[in-house]
């Protein structure tokens, strides 16, 4: 405004143009009055509202984050308590496995050893049966042999079953006695 009247070539101002007019700093300090009122009864507010609830969802946030790594330490403790615990008992039971198979082992072994016993005692018995008849048979045959070649060699007849059976006997236990020396 001062500015228009020097323009016009009107009077000389007598105001300093660095200084503002006394009606300016009135609406100035009305309009600032009204500003810092709406600033602080609705922005304000809301502006602390917004910001607490941002502190509140941080501080929330961390506290649930150290809540859920307190819950996932506490969980990866028990899961290593039980892995500690399974491989415990996994070892006890592959000794108790070991323990049952060299029992079973055993067992197998003393049956096998008892079940092969059993046939060479049997397979013994009927060696002995056997060698026992066929001795005799062999008795019998060469006892036969001998009195028929005896009595063709002393060409008398021992056809008597009592001469005949002593007879034998004595050739037997001279062939046995020659034999065993």
């Amino acid at each position: 405004m001062h500015f228009l009247l020097l323009a016009e070539g009107g009077e000389k101002a007598t105001h300093n143009p660095i200084i503002p007019a006394w009606q300016e700093i009135v609406v100035g300090g009305i309009a600032f009055i009204v500003l810092c009122f709406v600033l602080m009864k609705f922005v304000f507010p809301r502006m602390e509202q917004t910001f607490q609830a941002r502190v509140d969802a941080i501080e929330g946030g961390i506290k649930r984050a150290e809540a859920a790594q307190a819950e996932a330490n506490q969980l990866l403790e028990q899961y290593r308590a039980q892995l500690a615990e399974a491989r415990t008992d996994a070892a006890r039971i592959r000794d108790d496995a070991r323990a049952d198979a060299e029992g079973i082992r055993q067992d197998i072994l003393a049956k096998a050893r008892e079940e092969s016993d059993r046939i060479i005692a049997a397979g013994k018995e009927q060696l002995a049966a056997e060698r026992a008849t066929i001795v005799r048979e062999l008795r019998t045959e060469v006892g036969t042999i001998a009195v028929d070649l005896a009595s063709k060699i002393v060409g008398e007849s021992l056809a008597d079953e009592a001469r005949r059976k002593g007879t034998v006997d004595r050739f037997l236990s001279g062939l046995e006695s020659t034999g065993a020396r």
